[in-house]
């Protein structure tokens, strides 16, 4: 069953900072390629990573890979700080940075392109929101512009029957994406104070997650696994197999 295309494809090379939008990507086995692959970890424990709930201005930092998908190793990634700063990862100052705002040591860490651990990514590889979701929300939330990276999504799907929510009558089911992508949809979303920070400027409004409790039960998007990968592209079609 056609359910729709992809409208934005987004990868986070660096945990929970800001994702780039790309116009294709490979999905791999533990999603899309280069997705949380590079991480900041505490030096005082090296298995806890640092994340926007810790340090919120995480999430107004920009990383992007700085060359097309390669084999065995990752191209430098580039972040730009609030401050349009430029830095590379890796970078001392840009360690230094993070641990000023943070007011502890911290460590850079990645993984290869063969494999990023679950852990890196949250819960499930892969993670999907809606257009029509998004804009229930909005007047849910008042009319206020929900900003899909509050959610930093793998994919925002446009719907081809703009019925809000509809993807959480997709559990358990195969989802087809361009000729040879196919996840498996697991399970909903829940939410934390992630999305109440603003990625443009990080300030926190306690208010969205408080709405996505009490209106969605805490609930918004879907997780899914990768059963067969491959290429995705921008305006690629959705369909549900089974």
């Amino acid at each position: 069953m056609y359910v729709g295309r992809i409208k934005e494809i987004v990868r986070h090379p660096i945990k929970s900072f800001q994702g780039e939008r790309v116009p294709c990507t490979q999905v791999m086995e533990y999603g899309l390629y280069g997705d949380r692959s590079h991480a900041f970890v505490h030096k005082s424990n090296q298995n806890q990573y640092v994340t926007i709930t810790q340090l919120p201005q995480m999430a107004s930092f920009q990383a992007s890979f700085t060359a097309q998908e390669i084999g065995k190793h990752y191209p430098r990634v580039e972040v730009i700080t609030p401050e349009a700063q430029k830095y590379y990862f890796g970078d001392e100052e840009l360690t230094r940075k993070l641990e000023e705002l943070y007011k502890k040591e911290i460590v850079p860490i990645q993984y290869e392109p063969a494999h990023v651990p679950l852990g890196a990514i949250e819960e499930e590889p892969i993670q999907l929101v809606t257009d029509a979701s998004i804009t229930q929300l909005e007047k849910l939330w008042g009319n206020n512009e929900v900003d899909s990276r509050r959610f930093r999504p793998n994919f925002v799907l446009s719907l081809a029957e703009q019925i809000p929510f509809m993807e959480e009558q997709w559990f358990g089911k195969r989802m087809q994406i361009g000729e040879n992508v196919i996840l498996l949809i697991k399970r909903p979303c829940k939410r934390c104070s992630i999305i109440n920070i603003d990625p443009e400027n990080a300030k926190r409004d306690p208010s969205l997650l408080k709405k996505v409790v009490t209106e969605r039960n805490n609930q918004f998007g879907i997780y899914a696994s990768v059963l067969h990968t491959g290429i995705v592209t921008e305006g690629d079609e959705v369909t549900l197999l089974d």
